[in-house]
């Protein structure tokens, strides 16, 4: 049973010195194609340091006290690349170009055939996390509508068909991942707030279509771009009261940053909210009071017994320690609150 408010991360945490180069990480835009100069472990060898990095973040989760665990995505070079340039009909030697959320031309997958799954991608990495926690635990794939923004199209008639197939991908994983003992899939739709023209017209219908079956928790990311990339945060967001007739169970947002107008959440009911209450574009570690403020801010607007606590997304970005600090400033937070509000009934 989670406690009222629990805590949970939105995907990503800190990855060692050791396993990763953090300067070249923080240095360009999130890769969209495979990026293994940014390990600094010899291929050989770069499993058995992915597990043992995995295993100190499932640690460093447990000792701040989060409710709702993750692998802290430490296998990862970007949220979405591992598992976009697993799929098949993706040129990833001969990679195309597309514009960044920022406007920035980046290199990304080419799609040149039907997009499919050819086999599971991210199996182990649940497996490997209930094997090693006894918590709730969630894992996130990247959604198919912002796959389908992070690709060069030299195949299908138009995006929407495109993001159809990348639904389908995505669909079947999220189904193996719920059988390989997770409690919570969220899929990550960063694009659906970057371009929400596109979103309305197909991006939904391809959200539906991933979720199409599936009989687990599931919830859905939006944000405005990692903090320590994208700096400038509008005060609401231009797609969010769309998603209140989809499928998904969660829907993940942030607050914290952007002092975000939380009065948006009473165009959501039914859907559990996963608030934003870390700030990731500093590495100073918030008080609890603080984020206990953030999620009050929250409160005015939607009960507590629909409320996740998390952070903004993007703390791979920040140093180790701001990481552990910043989580452990989040729980108390929310033990605050939780105890104001199990003090008043």
């Amino acid at each position: 049973m989670l406690p009222l408010l629990p805590t949970t991360l939105v995907g990503s945490y800190a990855q060692p010195d050791w396993l990763i180069d953090r300067k070249k990480l923080a240095g360009r835009f999130p890769p969209r194609v495979r990026a293994s100069e940014l390990w600094r472990v010899a291929p050989e060898w770069l499993e058995q340091a992915q597990d043992d990095a995995t295993l100190l973040a499932i640690r460093e989760q447990e000792r701040a006290g989060l409710d709702i665990i993750t692998d802290g995505e430490i296998r990862r070079e970007s949220y979405s690349n591992r598992f976009a340039t697993a799929l098949e009909g993706v040129d990833i030697d001969n990679p195309g170009t597309a514009l960044d959320r920022s406007g920035h031309p980046n290199p990304v997958p080419r799609v040149v055939g039907k997009v499919r799954r050819r086999h599971p991608v991210e199996l182990r990495d649940v497996q490997f996390l209930r094997a090693n926690t006894d918590r709730v635990i969630k894992v996130t794939v990247p959604g198919p509508y912002t796959m389908s923004q992070q690709a060069q199209n030299d195949f299908y008639k138009d995006e929407e068909e495109m993001a159809m197939d990348y639904a389908a991908a995505v669909n079947e994983e999220i189904k193996d991942l719920f059988k390989a003992g997770a409690d919570i899939v969220q899929i990550d739709e960063p694009y659906m707030q970057a371009r929400p023209e596109k979103a309305r017209r197909f991006g939904l219908k391809s959200l539906n279509r991933a979720l199409d079956g599936v009989t687990g928790t599931t919830a859905i990311h939006l944000c405005f771009g990692y903090a320590a990339i994208i700096h400038e945060r509008p005060p609401e967001y231009s797609f969010l009261a769309e998603l209140a007739e989809t499928r998904v169970n969660q829907i993940s947002i942030e607050t914290a940053q952007s002092s975000l107008d939380c009065s948006v959440l009473k165009k959501l009911p039914g859907k559990t909210i996963i608030v934003g209450t870390l700030d990731l574009s500093k590495p100073e570690i918030e008080t609890p009071e603080t984020v206990a403020a953030r999620i009050r801010r929250a409160l005015s607007h939607i009960n507590a017994d629909r409320v996740v606590v998390a952070p903004d997304c993007g703390l791979k970005y920040l140093p180790r320690e701001s990481a552990f600090g910043k989580m452990k400033a989040m729980v108390a937070g929310a033990h605050l609150v939780r105890s104001e509000l199990q003090g008043a009934r």
